[in-house]
């Protein structure tokens, strides 16, 4: 023998069905496990040692206690039972204080928030804005030139953005008419369409809301459109409400931790939360580029958000509100200004995007996840994470910083729709898979930027999907002018199922769409 053994294996080819003998030689070596072995897998298997490690060593203590245990016999019960007699004043003490802990934990620690239900806005058909019509609004209002045109059509293709979003009434008018009137209705419908939904299906009447947030960054009317609320649903007299302006696409978030902090203070109560932003006079009539962009991407949308504190209200809750982390870069003059609202060289207001957005959004992600990771990440990433900053440090400058894997801390991820871009960058720079992305990608085809409202759109997308379990985490994640950058992470109480007259409940069959990138 020379050490090998042949096998011959039949192969069907093609139609004919002639039989084909492909002769395979075996060796006998020792398999090379750095080519045959998945380090997926081991690094998941290092994951579930190092998360259950506290366990593992827990197992075999618990075990020679309970070996001790049965070899004990009445003598020896009868002579602890006299050492505890005769120690009976360190007995008492030792359950004073371990009572008194107890009840001063219970006293102080936070109430926890639960998120009874949320509504997304879908606007009526005929607010639809495919890319002709666009386009065709855009050269009859006579307020582009030929270059802001095809700059326009450009970015349109690239966007990411579908045939099916929607722009305000006003917009479809030729010329348009952006007035004050318009801006209020634009508002109302979009507030009071998500209300109202969010009131059907969760029974809560609007007298039984003690905390009431809104956040809209351009468009801030007097009376507030907090007050607007109040009258709409007369609320009631000593309600507790807040009006959050200018502070961009990542107020949603900002707006819940209000929420939660007031829901810490003030207990047995509602909290609701409006996350919106209005479109019409805040159209760009121009034809500087980087102020023509947000024309492009912006679009109608909202969401209205129900929050609690009531312990009752965890058996009907979909999620507990985790964690909130916040990133304020304002202090740097680059990314102050990377978003910013001006008038050009002609007078015509609107909002300019900095060539930087995308370098200073990275920094202000970075810092995040540097304070959201040791919340979130299982052990085995924080230990890899810091082995690795001490190599560097100490040994090898040339060593590559270990990117933590999210996807162990998180099964679902909203990230802000805000562009293309934008998400391409979080799914690279996270190292995240399509299916992570999915929520965000779809969300911007369907409803375009809704600023604030769209990570509410996407988590409405992943239930329309019948993919939240019971348990699952879910990190929502928003970009903002200022610059901001802040998160919110929230845990799945159930197996949570779409609400009644959800923004996909007509559609979701449709998706994933293939996008043409």
């Amino acid at each position: 023998m020379d050490g090998r053994r042949r096998s011959d294996v039949q192969v069907n080819a093609g139609g004919g069905g002639a039989a084909v003998g492909v002769q395979i030689q075996h060796h006998r070596r020792l398999p090379d496990f750095l080519q045959s072995v998945n380090l997926k897998y081991v690094k998941l298997g290092y994951h579930y040692l190092m998360s259950y490690l506290f366990t593992l060593c827990l197992v075999p203590v618990m075990a020679v206690i309970l070996v001790e245990a049965s070899q004990m016999n009445p003598d020896d019960i009868r002579q602890l039972w006299i050492h505890l007699q005769y120690n009976l004043v360190s007995v008492i003490i030792c359950s004073a204080v371990l009572v008194f802990g107890s009840t001063v934990y219970i006293m102080t620690r936070p109430r926890p928030v639960y998120l009874v239900d949320y509504s997304c806005y879908r606007a009526l058909d005929h607010l639809k804005a495919p890319y002709d019509r666009f386009m065709c609004h855009s050269k009859l209002t006579g307020d582009f030139d030929e270059s802001s045109l095809e700059f326009q059509r450009k970015i349109l293709e690239r966007s990411g953005l579908g045939e099916e979003t929607y722009v305000p009434e006003a917009m479809h008018s030729i010329p348009p008419k952006p007035s004050m009137a318009a801006a209020r209705e634009e508002a109302e419908q979009v507030m009071y369409g998500a209300l109202d939904n969010l009131f059907a299906n969760t029974s809560v009447k609007p007298k039984d809301i003690g905390i009431l947030v809104v956040n809209c960054s351009l468009f801030n009317p007097t009376p507030s459109l907090s007050a607007m609320i109040v009258n709409k649903y007369k609320l009631r007299g000593n309600i507790r409400s807040f009006n959050l302006g200018g502070m961009g696409c990542s107020a949603g978030v900002i707006a819940v931790d209000l929420a939660k902090d007031l829901l810490q203070v003030h207990g047995n109560t509602y909290a609701v939360v409006v996350s919106t932003e209005n479109i019409t006079q805040n159209w760009y009539f121009g034809n500087k580029k980087s102020m023509l962009i947000p024309n492009c991407l912006f679009r109608v949308g909202g969401a209205a958000v129900l929050l609690s504190n009531k312990s009752a209200d965890r058996r009907r809750a979909k999620y507990k509100l985790v964690h909130v982390v916040r990133t304020h870069k304002g202090a740097d003059d680059k990314a102050f200004r990377c978003v910013y609202q001006e008038q050009d060289d002609f007078g015509k207001t609107g909002v300019s995007l900095s060539k930087e957005l995308m370098a200073i959004a990275g920094g202000a992600l970075k810092t995040n996840i540097t304070t959201l990771g040791p919340l979130v990440l299982p052990i085995s990433e924080q230990l890899l994470f810091f082995a690795t900053l001490v190599v560097k440090k100490l040994f090898n400058k040339n060593v590559k910083p270990y990117i933590p894997d999210f996807k162990l801390a998180f099964d679902h991820f909203c990230i802000h729709a805000g562009g293309r871009a934008v998400i391409d960058e979080l799914e690279k720079n996270l190292q995240l898979l399509p299916v992570h992305v999915e929520a965000s990608r779809m969300t911007l085809h369907r409803f375009g930027n809704t600023s604030s409202s769209s990570i509410w759109y996407e988590l409405a997308y992943t239930e329309a999907k019948g993919r939240m379990r019971r348990g699952h985490r879910v990190w929502q994640i928003a970009f903002g002018s200022g610059f901001k950058c802040n998160s919110a992470v929230w845990q799945a109480l159930r197996n949570v199922k779409p609400s009644q007259n959800g923004p996909w409940e007509d559609c979701i069959d449709k998706y994933p769409v293939k996008l043409v990138l």
